[in-house]
């Protein structure tokens, strides 16, 4: 699997942990070089001499997806992109649409959406001219059933999978496909704990009870599953969740 892939380049945003840390060593595993995009330089440079120590390749890139000037140029310092991943995201707060800060709302459209419109743009010529390109978007269960709490984040995610779907459409016919996988239960040691402030004990608590919520590894091995598909099959939407995840409001919790 490994010589399929060993010419092919692939970008993951948010790559400094959880999910997307994940992705990268799993598409370095089949053999693609991983050009890692995130903002936190110390974590992504790790990552890659992890990456590279294990035998694989893998390149560190200091951005922040929200810049559209650091975004270009970042493309244009690529010479090939084969696969986007586009993982950099997040939830901020979880109050009501009432007394939601829209600060929040702000920060969550612009890295969520605004951030994949960026990326995305800016690697569809490269994507295009490698002959078999794949977009992937990380939307999220969210996408899909709202819940209390959570407004800004699932107009955000909605926003990611109407991108998606849109450009299935637009780029029909064309070398490129469009994957989304949307998640649902994912235990990550960040994602919570960075929605509700850094209170641990809020975050711990909305897996209590969940024996086996989804890992990173869990979403990665997804991601890299639909991406190395032959190029004629596309996973247009994948949705991922835990055995004990029924739908986004029924979650068996032991005890």
């Amino acid at each position: 699997m490994a010589g399929r892939f060993s010419n092919r380049v692939a970008v993951v945003t948010g790559a400094s942990s959880g999910i997307g840390a994940a992705t990268a060593r799993r598409l370095a595993e089949e053999g693609f070089s991983v050009a890692l995009v995130a903002r936190r330089t110390e974590r992504i440079e790790a990552l890659a001499k992890e990456i590279t120590a294990a035998g694989g390749r893998a390149c560190a890139h200091t951005l922040d997806v929200t810049d559209r000037a650091a975004v270009d140029a970042f493309a244009a310092s690529l010479e090939r992109v084969d696969v986007l991943v586009n993982n950099a995201g997040g939830a901020y707060g979880a109050d009501s649409v009432e007394s939601g800060d829209p600060a929040d709302w702000r920060r969550m459209f612009e890295v969520n959406v605004i951030g994949v419109l960026h990326v995305t743009q800016a690697l569809l010529p490269a994507l295009r001219a490698s002959g078999d390109g794949v977009v992937v978007v990380l939307s999220s269960t969210a996408a899909f059933v709202p819940y209390e709490g959570g407004g800004g984040y699932v107009a955000a995610k909605a926003g990611e999978h109407a991108i998606a779907g849109t450009l299935r459409l637009e780029l029909v016919g064309q070398p490129i496909r469009i994957v989304e996988i949307a998640p649902g239960m994912v235990r990550t040691e960040e994602f919570s704990l960075t929605r509700l402030g850094g209170d641990a004990e809020k975050a711990a608590a909305v897996y209590a009870g969940v024996a086996e919520p989804l890992t990173a590894d869990d979403v990665a091995d997804t991601i890299a599953w639909a991406v190395t598909r032959p190029p004629h099959v596309n996973v247009d939407l994948l949705v991922l969740r835990p055995r004990a995840q029924a739908a986004a409001h029924k979650v068996h919790r032991e005890g």
